[in-house]
């Protein structure tokens, strides 16, 4: 592969970290989106190939198999996500910086994998009640999902000590502002 620059964001469901990435990305041109691959099911609103690839559990393990994963991780039971090499080449060959939106152990995983040429962010909301509503306001998960998401958020927050930097989500502007400063300051050192 050739050697560009990696920002991963990494959260516990409900701090924020998409949105922060969408934001990164409208105001910089020069970053693209990795896409990720996933076996959980489609929302109404993704789409395949651009919020995700969608594969089936099989799909996933022939592609595990094949070596063509950096990184992958069985989330939850047959529930798969990982980042395809095929993907971070196909940003940088277009001469693009690659943004993540990840997992905390993903995250970790891509920091390890890129070593320097990452800055791993991990961004927390303001309390573990702030997480729940913000799930809830999204309309899209059962109780049963939420609180499987609740309880994983608890374990996720000790990873935080093991980022570049923390970004603290308690105000959604404010924390865009951060957001662009970290990245720029990255990106510009050489």
């Amino acid at each position: 592969m050739n050697s560009g620059k990696c920002i991963i964001f990494s959260a516990p469901s409900g701090a924020g970290k998409t949105s922060i990435v969408r934001h990164l990305l409208k105001v910089r041109n020069d970053l693209e989106f990795s896409v990720s691959a996933c076996t959980r099911e489609q929302r109404p609103d993704e789409v395949d190939g651009k919020d995700y690839y969608f594969l089936s559990p099989a799909e996933f393990k022939r592609r595990i198999d094949r070596d063509e994963f950096i990184e992958w991780e069985e989330v939850y039971q047959d529930q798969f996500y990982g980042t395809l090499k095929s993907e971070i080449d196909r940003i940088w060959r277009k001469g693009k910086h690659v943004i993540f939106d990840v997992d905390v152990k993903g995250g970790l995983s891509l920091t390890r994998y890129f070593k320097e040429n990452a800055l791993a962010i991990f961004v927390k909301a303001p309390s573990v009640e702030a997480l729940e509503r913000r799930l809830r306001s999204r309309g899209t998960e059962t109780d049963e999902k939420i609180a499987r998401r609740l309880a994983k958020a608890s374990q996720e927050l000790d990873y935080a000590k093991w980022f570049d930097l923390l970004l603290l989500n308690d105000n959604f502007e404010t924390a865009c502002k951060e957001a662009e400063i970290m990245v720029n300051t990255f990106i510009s050192h050489i």
